[in-house]
């Protein structure tokens, strides 16, 4: 992993609990396989079970010659295609994934953002600021609030399924929509099945969990853009290359939709991106996942993993190299 994620995960203690199942030096970190001191080589060479996070330098050939008792690497953090290759597949080598803890907070980043839309959060704390006085409250929310609100749910992914989750128990009318899923499959999520075009046109807000892969690359383009409702919002914490960010810049700027990014094409928009300035986008910088104490959830995830490794028990995270193909 990276020298700064371990340092954070060390900052919030989630290496203590790691330590306590397996025999883990904090201070044996690997960022690059092709410049190993030879202490790091030689616990290499020995190693059964190996650790990651983000900025896992990629398993390629070359680094699993140099851990030849490898058995499973162990993520403890979400998407395993950064550094899991091929060859990883081909060793038989394990591998167990905290995708499903850092789907938590994502998910729960993205139930505020719908609500937050529907009580018009952001437009009334610009308002108030831009009064400092009292303004007229009915008027202004006209057609605003969340009850009987539809809400649309791009892919029924582990953050996707949980958003549908958290939603069930408000007065929303809840869509999803995602190929691998069926009419029967959704109404067990508490939802209504349908296409991604009659999707766009019929929700109030639109969220989109869907992987990035090369067929979902502006998944919503000019076109799904223009379907939105009048004052929809759209809503993405999953991948900035699925939406078109020159047609929803357009989009925005006409004042038409609002938008909560999390996640843009470029990761950083450049500074004069319009999108930093916008009344209708609330844009973060990527804070939806883990942060914080959250990273203690992932960590707790990844010791149970190793633990049952440990005990000869299967991982109950386990991740399938046939299901990366429509996966995060």
């Amino acid at each position: 992993m990276a020298a700064q994620t371990r340092d954070a995960l060390r900052a919030e203690g989630a290496l203590d609990r790691l330590a306590e199942a397996a025999d883990l030096d904090p201070d044996l970190l690997v960022e690059d396989f092709g410049s190993l001191a030879p202490h790091a080589a030689g616990e290499l060479a020995a190693a059964e079970v190996l650790l990651t996070h983000w900025g896992a330098p990629p398993l390629t050939p070359a680094a699993l010659a140099t851990m030849p008792r490898l058995r499973a690497v162990v993520h403890a953090a979400g998407s395993v295609k950064h550094h899991v290759t091929d060859a990883v597949w081909a060793r038989g080598i394990a591998v167990s994934s905290a995708a499903a803890a850092n789907a938590l907070p994502v998910a729960e980043y993205t139930v505020a953002a719908i609500l937050f839309s529907g009580k018009r959060v952001l437009d009334s704390a610009r308002a108030y600021t831009a009064h400092r006085a009292a303004f007229p409250l009915l008027p202004f929310h006209a057609g605003g609030g969340n009850y009987r609100r539809t809400v649309g749910v791009v892919a029924a992914s582990h953050i996707g399924r949980r958003v549908l989750e958290l939603l069930r128990p408000y007065d929303l009318r809840l869509l999803v929509h995602d190929p691998y899923l069926d009419e029967a499959g959704a109404k067990e999520l508490g939802a209504e099945w349908a296409e991604l075009d009659e999707l766009a046109r019929r929700s109030d807000v639109v969220t989109i969990h869907a992987p990035q892969l090369p067929e979902t690359r502006h998944l919503f383009d000019a076109r799904r853009l223009a379907l939105l409702p009048d004052g929809a919002t759209l809503v993405n914490t999953a991948r900035g290359s699925l939406v078109d960010t020159e047609a929803l810049t357009a989009e925005l700027l006409s004042g038409r939709i609002s938008a909560v990014l999390d996640v843009t094409e470029p990761d950083v928009p450049p500074a004069d991106s319009p999108l930093y300035d916008l009344p209708n986008v609330l844009l973060t910088p990527h804070i939806a996942g883990s942060l914080g104490n959250e990273l203690l959830r992932m960590a707790d995830l990844a010791a149970e993993e190793i633990t049952r490794y440990a005990r000869g028990l299967p991982f109950h995270h386990a991740v399938d190299a046939a299901d990366l193909i429509r996966s995060a």
